[in-house]
């Protein structure tokens, strides 16, 4: 069994024979590019801070049309560029930005399969110069509603029958023994527990330990034993957004599930909301 879109994924050994192909672009996104980043990173690699690049500093939201299109020119990135994703954390930023590249229109962004981490120990090569490129001309769509779901959509549709809410937190924050991943505590709930009605499949259950992804076999059978199937509209979440996205594109890119949303709000929004219900 193959993956329903296998080219969303590249391998590292594709993009280190691509490294000066003049279509292709590489955009590193960070949680922590102090640590990161400007440490080292692919060559010809722009940086994304999550934080600066792809959230809104001014709202709780995702960056708008206007801001994406214009970071995306100024990498010189064109509508016909291939734009490769990869980062820290296993990718968690990287798929979060996927999803939003994908949420105003870019038709070939790609996923790098594994992390930064899996780039270092091939010992691949590393620069620490800072690219710069003349600006493209990517011109983003208006948003695809149709991959993203807003908490009021959310409450509308808890205990439907052809709807499945999937927390791929760890079990211990969706059964509210804790209020964050130990990675790091920026995104908790002032309570714990989780949405009435969502299976548990931890996130981390999909891919290996350099952040490369499992097959597609073993991926269908992880959802498909917790009722997570295509027939049904699934909805996403986590704490902040990035572990949402990763799922919904395993689902959406690699399984093929046709009706995959992502509740990027997700438990910061959930949990901190007066009179939202929860289970533990």
């Amino acid at each position: 069994m193959e993956y329903a879109y296998p080219n969303v994924l590249v391998s590292t050994q594709w993009i280190n024979d691509h490294l000066n192909h003049p279509k292709v672009r590489i955009v590193e996104v960070d949680y922590i590019p102090a640590t990161s980043y400007i440490l080292g990173h692919i060559p010809g690699a722009v940086l994304f801070d999550w934080k600066r690049d792809i959230i809104d500093s001014t709202k709780r939201d995702v960056i708008s049309k206007e801001v994406l299109e214009d970071s995306l020119q100024r990498i010189g990135v064109n509508n016909d560029t291939i734009l490769i994703v990869y980062g820290d954390f296993k990718n968690w930023f990287a798929t979060f930005a996927f999803w939003i590249f994908k949420y105003y229109g870019f038709k070939d962004v790609r996923l790098m399969n594994g992390s930064r981490k899996k780039w270092f120990e091939e010992d691949r090569p590393l620069s620490s110069d800072i690219p710069s490129y003349t600006r493209g001309n990517f011109k983003a769509s208006d948003p695809d509603k149709s991959i993203r779901a807003f908490m009021n959509y959310v409450k509308e549709e808890i205990g439907s029958q052809d709807k499945i809410l999937v927390d791929v937190r760890t079990n211990d924050e969706y059964n509210g023994k804790t209020l964050a991943p130990t990675e790091y505590s920026t995104e908790y709930g002032q309570m714990g527990g989780h949405i009435p009605g969502a299976v548990n499949v931890p996130w981390n259950k999909m891919v290996y330990e350099d952040g490369t992804l499992k097959s597609a076999v073993e991926l269908k059978k992880l959802y498909e034993s917790l009722n997570v199937t295509p027939d049904k509209e699934v909805i996403t979440y986590c704490g902040i957004g990035e572990r949402a996205a990763y799922t919904w594109f395993v689902l959406k890119y690699l399984l093929g599930y046709p009706n995959v949303k992502s509740y990027d709000g997700s438990w910061l929004e959930w949990g901190n909301t007066v009179g939202n219900p929860i289970e533990k």
